[in-house]
């Protein structure tokens, strides 16, 4: 049986967001929405913003997981992050981009898991 993408998701983005808070980050905001699009995670690291991206792959046929935050998912990332800056008080808040990639086994199980600070 293949998992489905949408929970194969949420099983990276579930153990992106734990590893995070391990390490010490703050996770403010998990699946941020708005008009532009969504950002999976959301956390303070000291005083800077991470807009974190997890990219969940079981396979690596079609890339490891962080090849695939290329050039157009960059750009995408820094507009949603402008607007989520564009609040009240965040204007002037130091900020970076993390990826975190995760490979699954078969069992849908976390086989790796790589945190790449300030990715972009």
């Amino acid at each position: 049986m293949t998992m489905t993408r949408r929970r194969r998701g949420q099983i990276g983005e579930s153990a992106a967001a734990a590893f995070l808070a391990e390490q010490g980050m703050q996770i403010i905001k998990r699946n941020y929405r708005c008009p532009l699009g969504e950002i999976d995670i959301i956390a303070r690291d000291g005083r800077e913003l991470v807009f974190v991206e997890v990219r969940t792959r079981s396979s690596s046929t079609f890339g490891t997981p962080k090849e695939t935050v290329d050039q157009r998912k960059q750009m995408r990332l820094r507009r949603l992050a402008a607007y989520y800056l564009s609040r009240p008080g965040l204007d002037k808040q130091p900020c970076r981009f993390d990826v975190v990639a995760v490979c699954l086994d078969r069992r849908e199980k976390v086989a790796k898991l790589e945190h790449i600070r300030g990715a972009f």
